[in-house]
């Protein structure tokens, strides 16, 4: 395929950043923390891959495939360099209850019709519906991520073994006190501290990584009886390998997984195109949400194919990604790399790292992910904006990431609705052109939510046996908008009086001649073809 071809089919699916090469290009220095930025991050995914397997009640390897499968993949088309993606606790509380029903091998075949319908939204570039998402939604899902990433390195404080999986996730299980309580909160206090103090010092390493690697050495060299990787689950095993998962190939399958699925690949992009955002906010970078669909839908139907449970963007280990300097492809491919590294010949070293050092590194991701600033923020904006901020952040920590984004998105939707509704109102005057005739200036937008208001605006009663209606400052946006139009030009005709509309486009022109109650002026607005073609080509009526 030509390249001038290639780059014109990119463009139109929202491929902006193929790139391999960052803007300063690559030298000696940038691929060094490139790598040791992917080397942080594979640190940091072990236990939570770990974990968010037992919370969907597989086998740890399960999880793991999934984090270097989804991670590599998305790391290599993705749509933003800087991205890590894997395993993720918001998909894993979905996919507890199937696998306790129904077991592994329809967990595969979910997967494998989750990245499928993620495909097909990338393909109809269903992904910039993102660009609809406020900015208080974005505020209260980052403040409410903060917060579930501090609650969920809790179970790290428990003695390891004794949480069970309820089939809900896992739970239960014996808190931490005296002084293994004590010696894990020093751990993760002085791995915050060095993490902080580094890039004082020097930026040659990035600064999560020294915390990770002076506590482990700090640990292995004094033999302390601290909880570690290794407590949580053996992390040994081969590369991942083909295998089709072991489902009847009937209708009754395609029932049972199709509304898992549906579900999984709603969080999934939602979640991904929430990270996407916040990493092109940090970064400087836009676009690429039709290509992360793809690549996200991609990453998990291969993973399905080999015995993963599937993932998504994952918002902390991207956060750590970008704050340790990675910003290109090669960090994301390096975690991965170094990941199946640690299942396959690195596992005894990596057992042995204290869970207090990736607590630690955590604990500083969420005081970096927090919108701090949010709190003055909600004392300037309006209050319904404000109450949007703390509605998502509670959701978030409630329920989960995606039922959030949408409660924001539907209750700013609906305060915007209403706000907009009650701007309807009308200006009156005797015309100029037309003798004996009334003005009806119209000021603000007609849809559905102020037809109401839109009707109660005039007296038919009381006026002239003629009147103008004049949308010069108003917007007619919806068949709700055109129904009350017709609604009022029906009591002037009953009534006996015409009515005549100005500064409306062709368009809507055309519509509301064919009710048959309108006298309008054609030729009052000699200069809309543009307005006229944009809404015959979108099919939407709009005003001016």
């Amino acid at each position: 395929m030509p390249r001038a071809l290639l780059a014109s089919f990119a463009s139109r699916l929202d491929y902006p950043d193929l790139r391999w090469m960052p803007d300063e290009g690559f030298s000696i220095g940038r691929i060094r923390i490139e790598l040791l930025s992917g080397l942080t991050v594979a640190l940091a995914l072990v236990p939570e891959a770990v974990a968010f397997a037992f919370v969907a009640g597989v086998h740890p390897l399960v999880g793991l495939y999934a984090a270097f499968l989804v991670g590599l993949i998305t790391a290599l088309i993705g749509g933003r360099p800087g991205m890590i993606s894997g395993a993720t606790g918001a998909l894993a509380v979905v996919m507890v209850a199937l696998v306790a029903q129904h077991g592994v091998e329809y967990l595969f075949a979910t997967v494998v019709l989750m990245g499928i319908l993620q495909v097909i939204a990338g393909v109809m570039q269903w992904g910039k519906f993102i660009r609809l998402v406020p900015h208080p939604v974005m505020l209260g899902f980052v403040n409410g991520l903060a917060i579930v990433i501090f609650l969920a390195q809790m179970g790290q404080f428990k003695v390891p073994g004794t949480m069970e999986n309820t089939g809900h996730g896992m739970s239960g299980g014996e808190w931490l006190s005296g002084t293994p309580l004590y010696m894990m909160l020093g751990l993760v206090a002085l791995t915050m501290a060095i993490i902080w103090v580094m890039p004082r010092i020097t930026r040659v390493i990035p600064a999560p990584l020294a915390g990770i690697a002076v506590v482990a050495g700090l640990v292995i060299a004094m033999g302390l009886d601290v909880p570690r990787v290794g407590d949580l689950a053996s992390i040994k095993g081969g590369l991942p390998s083909f295998h089709i998962p072991m489902v009847p190939l009937n209708w009754e399958t395609f029932e049972i997984i199709l509304p898992y699925a549906v579900i999984l690949a709603a969080i999934g992009l939602i979640e991904s195109l929430l990270t996407l955002n916040l990493v092109g906010e940090m970064t400087g970078k836009r676009g690429g949400a039709s290509q992360e669909c793809i690549a996200q839908g991609a990453a998990n139907v291969v993973t399905g194919f080999f015995g993963g449970m599937g993932g998504c963007a994952m918002i902390g280990q991207s956060m750590i990604n970008v704050k340790s300097g990675g910003r290109t492809r090669v960090a994301g491919i390096a975690a991965a790399l170094f990941l199946l590294l640690f299942i396959l010949v690195g596992s005894p070293l990596i057992e042995q790292i204290p869970l207090a050092a990736l607590v630690g590194v955590m604990f500083m991701v969420v005081i970096g992910t927090f919108a701090w600033n949010s709190f003055k923020i909600m004392r300037k904006v309006p209050l319904m904006d404000a109450f949007v901020i703390v509605l998502v952040t509670v959701v978030t920590v409630m329920e989960d990431l995606a039922v959030a984004v949408v409660v924001g998105v539907i209750v700013s939707a609906l305060a915007y609705a209403w706000n907009n509704a009650k701007r309807i109102h009308a200006e009156t005057r005797e015309s100029h052109t037309e003798e004996g005739a009334k003005v009806y200036e119209i000021n603000g937008p007609l849809f559905f939510g102020s037809a109401d208001g839109f009707g109660e605006l005039f007296t038919v009663s009381e006026d002239p046996d003629t009147v103008i209606v004049d949308f010069a400052n108003s917007r007619v946006v919806d068949q709700s908008a055109l129904q009350a139009i017709e609604a009022v030009a029906l009591k002037y005709e009953e009534a006996g009086k015409k009515i005549m509309l100005r500064h409306l486009t062709r368009d809507c022109h055309q519509l509301l001649t064919k009710a048959g109650h309108l006298m309008v002026d054609s030729d009052d607005d000699p200069d809309y073809a543009l307005a006229v073609d944009y809404s015959v080509r979108t099919g939407v009526l709009g005003g001016h």
